[in-house]
């Protein structure tokens, strides 16, 4: 996942924004946290992936070295915004596609 240009820390928002953009807030709201989910679970994803290298079946010396490393991967992970900020932002900027199913198919 490309890095994100926010800050990992939260936002006042106008709800009237998000209400604009789906014609209802509540509908809002859930298209942010399914997309939310959608970004935690491909970080979640990501980073298992990459300590995954780390894993081994036996104890080395090299381990204090390889520790650090996952010290610094998960680090970078916590810094970065959380995925409800990222959603919101996608979802302000008009990046995320949603649609309700037709009545008539029910």
């Amino acid at each position: 996942m490309k890095e994100q240009k926010l800050s990992p820390s939260a936002e006042a928002r106008d709800l009237k924004d998000l209400e604009n953009l789906s014609g209802n807030i509540y509908l809002s709201a859930v298209v942010i946290a399914k997309r939310s989910n959608q970004i935690g679970q491909q970080m979640k994803e990501e980073l298992s992936s990459k300590l995954s290298e780390f894993a081994s079946d036996h104890d080395n010396l090299e381990e204090v070295h390889e520790n650090r490393e996952q010290i610094e991967i998960s680090a970078m992970y916590e810094k970065m915004p959380k995925p409800t900020l990222v959603a919101t932002q996608e979802f302000l900027n008009g990046k995320v596609y949603f649609r309700l199913p037709d009545e008539t198919e029910e």
